[in-house]
């Protein structure tokens, strides 16, 4: 089936271009979204009268969009999740969970706008693209841990932080402890 791309979408082309696709990806989501209408002379002829309105709406949208990623640059949202000792997570991170950290951070950002290319499955720091416009996106730093405590420690060290890495700081306070009032006995 032939469609008329009224935006631009991503690894298909640009607005305007008549492209070949095949017919449930067209009915079940150019179309309703908005983004293509079916190639026929009347539609065509349609296109042309609009395509002026059309480019300067896309170009108003992406300016939009390039002002909220100048104010998003090196954000890091960090959500907390359960998982196990080691390290495994106790179900997986959604493009929503994102969303909705971002969203708790201040950044107007739908679900749909993120992508996550592997699934989260694990604590850790993870770079995930946010598709703002067609043609404005940004890298978003995802902190996944068990408490915001946790958080603050992978992000210092930049990476997961497992729970014998938390047992180990723990030993390391107690010696410290244990040294301080050994010297305070002795002086």
């Amino acid at each position: 089936m032939e469609v008329i791309l009224l935006e631009r979408v991503e690894k298909l082309g640009q607005m305007g271009q008549v492209v070949k696709v095949r017919p449930g990806f067209a009915r079940n989501y150019l179309l309703p979204q908005k983004k293509a209408m079916r190639a026929t002379k009347a539609n065509l002829a349609v296109f042309e009268k609009q395509k002026a309105h059309l480019e300067a709406m896309n170009l108003e949208r992406r300016k939009d969009a390039e002002q909220v990623a100048g104010k998003m640059t090196d954000v890091t949202v960090v959500v907390i999740r359960q998982a196990a000792e080691t390290g495994v997570l106790y179900g997986s991170v959604t493009t929503r969970d994102v969303a909705d950290a971002l969203t708790a951070a201040g950044y107007s950002v739908d679900r749909k706008q993120v992508q996550i290319d592997t699934p989260i499955k694990t604590l850790g720091l993870f770079k995930l693209r946010v598709v703002l416009h067609p043609e404005v996106s940004i890298t978003v730093t995802v902190n996944v841990a068990r408490s915001a405590e946790e958080a603050e420690l992978q992000a210092q060290r930049g990476g997961m932080i497992t729970a014998a890495d938390l047992r180990d700081d723990d030993e390391e306070e107690e010696t410290f402890v244990e040294e301080t009032a050994t010297e305070e006995e002795q002086g």
